[in-house]
């Protein structure tokens, strides 16, 4: 776990890529979705950019760690900026009907709540993403660009769609996995940060008087 710098400034050249990361989503969606998914062009452009918006999650974690310019934003803003465009692909795959939704919404259940449970402990304390995290998302993030490509053009179609479903299957298992570990570490958080320590201290002053 790297620990935020203090006094490091949250304007930053990591912190911008991830805030870029977000604003490609809605471009990433038009071009996925324009004309049912259908041009081949585009569906190109579309996975292009969903691949280099995922570059940049590498890039701007190894920018933070090797000058110093990790913070609290950066730690919190880089998974959400990840749900995001992995999350717009997963919707938008299962808007053309080329990824079942059955997949689709337990995935977005996972990774939005466990966001906002991220949001309910910060008061505990920041909770990275950790490496079962980052594997998770690297599985996603290849399954996905798989589906994305414009697989119908391509030389023995039905392969490469197996491949793509032996590594999703991957992926959402992962995912779940790791959802509910990353739920007993935020319970652990609750229990044992400063800040819990503090308010037990307090009760037990006021139990004491």
């Amino acid at each position: 776990m790297t620990t935020p710098v203090a006094g490091v400034s949250a304007w930053n050249l990591p912190n911008a890529l991830t805030v870029l990361r977000m604003l490609v989503v809605p471009f990433f969606g038009w071009l996925l979705l324009a004309e049912d998914g259908q041009n081949v062009a585009l569906r190109w452009w579309a996975t292009a950019l969903f691949v280099l918006a995922i570059a940049t999650d590498r890039i701007d974690g190894d920018l933070a760690r090797k000058r110093g310019l990790v913070t609290d934003f950066g730690k919190v803003a880089d998974p959400i900026a990840d749900k995001a465009i992995t999350g717009m692909a997963f919707v938008g795959l299962s808007l053309l009907g080329e990824l079942p939704w059955w997949i689709t919404v337990p995935v977005l259940i996972r990774e939005w709540g466990i966001t906002i449970m991220r949001f309910v402990v910060i008061r505990h304390g920041v909770m990275p993403a950790g490496r079962g995290g980052k594997t998770k998302t690297a599985l996603q993030s290849i399954a996905l660009s798989v589906f994305l490509m414009p697989l119908w053009t391509f030389p023995q179609p039905d392969l490469w769609q197996a491949l793509a479903w032996v590594v999703m299957a991957a992926a959402v298992l992962l995912t779940l996995v790791t959802g509910i570990d990353i739920a007993l570490k935020a319970l652990r958080l609750r229990r044992t940060s400063d800040r819990a320590a503090m308010k037990r201290a307090r009760r037990a002053a006021a139990d004491g008087r």
